[in-house]
């Protein structure tokens, strides 16, 4: 059900990368957690602190998933970098993750991903509207490349 294309080997563990791990790294964590469970370990982190996103809890919700007790982590924060994949999601994450494993032996993937506070204004539904395009995108992404067999979304 979760096996890898042939000749792309899906890691054990993956770490998920943006600028502050408050929007794209915690739903891409979440959507990789809900779809693999135990069988794949996944953490997310920024390169610099901030503050959970409200948004971003209401449109995990919409779709049965939550950031549960997630607190925003930063590299430093992280016990661990024994990672088989990082994948970042924010051009300023990756330059970070490029320079991190220059020092350790795990690959790095960037999937560009739009970060849905640039377009500042707009009604509440504007704005959740860039957010569910995120959380989507994030999703057909984790499914594709980790070979999640279903091809019914959350």
């Amino acid at each position: 059900m979760t096996d890898a294309a042939p000749g792309v080997s899906r890691p054990q563990s993956v770490l998920f990368m943006c600028g502050q791990n408050v929007i794209r790294s915690v739903m891409a964590e979440q959507l990789a957690r809900h779809y693999f469970g135990r069988s794949l370990y996944v953490a997310s982190a920024g390169i610099r602190p901030g503050d959970n996103d409200p948004f971003v809890a209401a449109v995990l919700d919409e779709i049965g998933l939550s950031i549960g007790k997630h607190r925003p982590h930063t590299l430093e924060d992280l016990e661990d970098l024994n990672f088989d994949l990082v994948v970042t999601l924010a051009p300023e994450a990756h330059h970070a993750a490029l320079d991190l494993t220059s020092r350790y032996p795990v690959e790095v993937e960037y999937w560009p991903t739009m970060d849905p506070t640039v377009s500042h204004g707009g009604s509440r539904d504007q704005v959740m509207a860039a957010y569910r395009s995120v959380r989507d995108t994030l999703d057909d992404k984790v499914r594709d490349r980790f070979r999640f067999a279903s091809k019914a979304r959350v």
